[in-house]
């Protein structure tokens, strides 16, 4: 029986774990399913498999649900026979899961920016908490700037940061590119990967049943 992943196509954390799965081979062994989630718009299928009512979760056949792209990441790694994208010790395991670090905390306040300057009701955005939001994707911009390895094998920590910036891109917040060549120039290439064209993004966030976005 082939696993399932409950997705969603504008979620970097669900984009994660499908891209993972195509560069270890594994995508084959999966169906993903679209669900749409949001605190404001619960999913009731994803809560009953999520206490945290968030995609991306993968069903096993007679298991227990797995939740959280970087748990689901750390066992798809654990079934191919391939390379491993999370290395096993030393400091190349320190450095991806660095990375992949750095990615989610780019993914995460890159969501709540989206909070501060376009789904939470005008009348409740806190342009200070919106600014201090967006010096932190810059400090990290800047640091991946400085950071990232252009001819390292492909890890955990380079699929977390290319997915992350690919949404940033395509939500329209602060841009990365300007002024800084080397984080660039690596994304672009990274981009054109089977894994990531396979796994494009697409769709608007449902944060009330009434459709609002």
């Amino acid at each position: 029986m082939r696993m399932i992943l409950l997705y969603q196509t504008h979620s970097p954390f669900a984009r994660k774990v499908l891209v993972l799965a195509h560069e270890c081979g594994l995508a084959d062994r999966i169906q993903v399913e679209h669900h749409e989630t949001s605190p404001t718009s619960p999913n009731i299928e994803v809560y009953s498999r999520n206490p945290l009512g968030k995609v991306p979760v993968l069903l096993r056949p007679d298991r227990p649900p797995l939740f959280d792209s970087d748990v689901i990441c750390a066992y798809l790694d654990e079934l191919h026979g391939g390379r491993r994208f999370i290395p096993a010790a030393g400091e190349p395991r320190w450095n991806a899961l660095c990375l992949q670090a750095a990615a989610q905390g780019l993914a995460d306040t890159a969501v709540r920016i989206r909070w501060e300057t376009v789904r939470r009701p005008a009348e409740f955005r806190y342009q200070p908490l919106a600014d201090g939001y967006s010096r932190k994707l810059i400090e990290t911009y800047n640091w991946l700037e400085m950071n990232i390895a252009e001819n390292e094998s492909v890890h955990i920590g380079h699929i977390a940061i290319a997915t992350a910036l690919s949404w940033i891109r395509f939500r329209k917040l602060p841009d990365f590119s300007d002024s800084r060549p080397k984080l660039t120039k690596w994304f672009e290439a990274f981009e054109q990967r089977a894994s990531m064209l396979a796994t494009p993004l697409s769709g608007e966030t449902i944060d009330t049943p009434t459709g609002r976005t």
